[in-house]
């Protein structure tokens, strides 16, 4: 009977199988059948050594389990330990990589459910990867990729490809324990007794972890994983003394390349430093142009800007003075306003008080007449006729007395307004007193009208009381003294017409008045607006004062960075000329590499941090500073090089031969 899962070893010779790609199948061998066929014999998947077969009664599916959990913990184990002591990223050519995968992939496959479809049996561990897709939404793009893939025509290649780039990612272990985690989903897909179902799915997902610390870069497009054939070889697994030697001289040759690669990266970086030194040259070559180009434009714009700074203080003073005259004439038109407005207010109380004393004579006469005229039609009933006619021109008198009373009080409202709200002039003054005139005028015409009128009734009551018998002359005398009453009320409605007239002038005069009072008042503010610019015109150029003294800074300290490079250009100019003389007298020497010299050649003492290796210009061997301290000119070079003590003292014994 086949086995589904890990591979199982019985006695004698066991051959593994891997029939369409499903799993392992192990064929049993006659005289073996007292034993599970399906278990693994103690030396492999167990750490006792016995020979001892498992017994009988044991559960296959556990042994399963437990001999594709060991399986899992040797690959893995396996895996980071080469990886790690290979020291680089891994390739899809890396054996313990590939045999990773295919013991993952049996872990997966164990207790997979069959599905039944129209055509075949489908049994593919795609269907469970499907679901990390809706528990964990990062694996998302892991999904897409792996739909997008052109090579891929079957599910279990599918699962390959999200199994290697899950491994890419990091994140297998994270997936896988999110599957583990819902069992319930799971069931759809596995039995109750599989491995994912059971603890040791749980172990293998801690074990996954671990594979977080390498690296690995694997083609998955060019890669046919649909037709790949899951084999375990458990030859990787099993150790020999040829192995362990072999690894020794892996271990051997990898520290030679090693300390190749070492030596190859300081000579790039030495190359690299002489490189960067003369970039670093041309570039302060260049940025000292530059910096004289910026100099002169800095320069040109502080000359403006002392230029703009002159003009502004110039209109600054102009500005000035206009508003200080401004202010002083303002000044003088409000005192001015209010010495007029003030007497005007006195003038008017003064007519105030008048109108009022007349208003109450008027009124006391008024009763006067009142009561004369009472008694007179007591008296004498013949005359009641014409008393009526009387009573009501004298009540159409009160009226008129009455609107003129209201008029007053109109008027009397309308000045105290004005004292409120205006601040009169001397020409509005001069009217005013003007209009006040015509109203006194007005008021002696209706006083003296009125008192026309007392004479008349006066003299009716004396005719009264002279004769009964010249009633009916009484009687024309007052038809003719009411037609001259009515012909004085037509004059006094006139005069009444007149007043309205005055009156709307007035009114006109007032607006006039408030319409000047509000452009002097818009004057102000503009005055006050004025003033607030300047203070601000002044705050401008107290800043710009400030700028000019930052800018004076700035410029001083350029002129100092600017000296500071320029010597140190020139210094770096003369070390470079130097640098060409001695590479000039050098060119026909043996230059000793400092890899080379690893002892003094006079005192043969070490080189170390403090003991410095020095080249002679001369022999061109290399000496420690003590024994190569001497300077003098070579032939190649006038000016005076560092020479060793040995050449030093041939040198000088030349110049002393060739002296006569």
């Amino acid at each position: 009977m086949a086995t589904r899962g890990c591979p199982s070893f019985s006695p004698a010779s066991a051959r593994l199988q891997v029939p369409n790609g499903r799993g392992l199948v192990l064929r049993r061998l006659p005289g073996s059948e007292d034993r599970a066929g399906r278990g693994v014999s103690p030396g492999f998947g167990e750490q006792s050594g016995t020979g001892d077969d498992f017994p009988a009664t044991k559960d296959p599916t556990a042994v399963e389990r437990a001999n594709l959990l060991n399986m899992a913990k040797l690959s893995i184990k396996g895996l980071i330990e080469s990886a790690l002591s290979f020291g680089r990223t891994l390739d899809s050519d890396y054996p313990p990589l590939q045999q990773f995968f295919v013991v993952m992939e049996h872990c997966l496959k164990h207790g997979l459910k069959v599905r039944k479809s129209f055509l075949s049996y489908n049994k593919t561990i795609w269907g469970p990867l499907e679901l990390v897709e809706k528990l964990y939404p990062e694996a998302e793009e892991i999904g897409a990729s792996v739909r997008d893939l052109p090579g891929l025509k079957t599910p279990l290649g599918r699962a390959r490809a999200w199994l290697r780039l899950a491994l890419m990612q990091k994140k297998m272990a994270d997936y896988l324990r999110c599957l583990i985690i819902q069992r319930d989903l799971l069931s759809e897909f596995y039995e109750y007794h599989a491995l994912m179902m059971e603890e040791e799915g749980a172990v293998i997902v801690g074990l996954l972890v671990g594979l977080n610390v390498i690296d690995a870069n694997l083609c998955v497009k060019g890669e046919d994983l649909d037709s790949q054939v899951g084999v375990i070889d458990f030859s990787m697994y099993l150790k020999n003394e040829e192995d362990i030697g072999n690894k020794e001289r892996n271990v051997q040759i990898a520290a030679i390349l090693d300390q190749k690669n070492y030596v190859e990266e300081l000579n790039r970086q030495l190359n690299s430093t002489v490189s960067s030194l003369h970039s670093r040259v041309d570039s302060l070559e260049k940025s000292n142009t530059k910096l004289i180009e910026e100099l002169a434009i800095a320069k040109n714009n502080i000359i403006k800007l002392q230029e703009e700074n002159h003009q502004l203080r110039s209109e600054n003073k102009l500005i000035l003075m206009k508003t200080q005259q401004h202010l002083e004439v303002t000044k003088v038109d409000v005192e001015t306003e209010l010495q007029t407005y003030k007497h005007s207010r006195q003038g008017l109380d003064e007519m105030y008080n008048e109108a009022r004393r007349q208003l109450r004579d008027e009124s006391q006469l008024r009763q006067d007449v009142e009561n004369e005229l009472a008694v007179q039609v007591s008296m004498k009933h013949e005359i009641e006729l014409a008393m009526k006619l009387l009573e009501k021109d004298i009540h159409e008198k009160q009226d008129t007395l009455i609107g003129l009373r209201q008029q007053l009080e109109e008027v009397k409202a309308i000045n105290i307004e004005m004292y409120q709200k205006l601040q009169g002039s001397e020409d509005g003054l001069k009217e005013k007193n003007e209009i006040i005139a015509r109203l006194e005028e007005k008021t002696s015409k209706i006083t003296a009208a009125m008192r026309q009128l007392e004479q008349r009734l006066q003299q009716a009551e004396k005719a009264q009381m002279d004769t009964e018998d010249e009633d009916k002359k009484y009687l024309q005398e007052c038809q003719s003294k009411f037609d001259s009453l009515q012909k004085q009320i037509s004059q006094k409605e006139k005069q009444l017409v007149q007043l309205e007239t005055d009156l709307k002038i007035e009114k006109e005069w007032r607006q006039t008045l408030q319409e000047d009072l509000q452009k002097e008042k818009d004057a102000l503010s503009h005055l006050r607006n004025e003033t607030q610019q300047i203070i601000s015109l002044k705050k401008e150029f107290l800043n710009l004062q400030d700028e000019n003294q930052q800018l004076k800074k700035i410029y001083h300290e350029q002129e100092q960075a600017l000296q500071e490079l320029g010597n140190k250009l020139s210094e770096s100019k003369l070390k470079i000329e130097d640098i060409k003389e001695a590479n000039k007298a050098l060119q026909g020497l043996v230059w000793l590499k400092d890899k080379e010299a690893t002892h003094c050649k006079l005192c043969e003492k070490e080189f170390s941090l403090s003991k410095r290796k020095h080249h002679c210009r001369n022999c061109g061997e290399i000496f420690c500073n003590a024994c190569s301290d001497n300077e003098l000119p070579l032939p190649s070079s006038p000016k005076p090089v560092r020479v060793c003590d040995s050449c030093h003292a041939l040198l000088i014994q030349r110049c002393s031969s060739n002296l006569p």
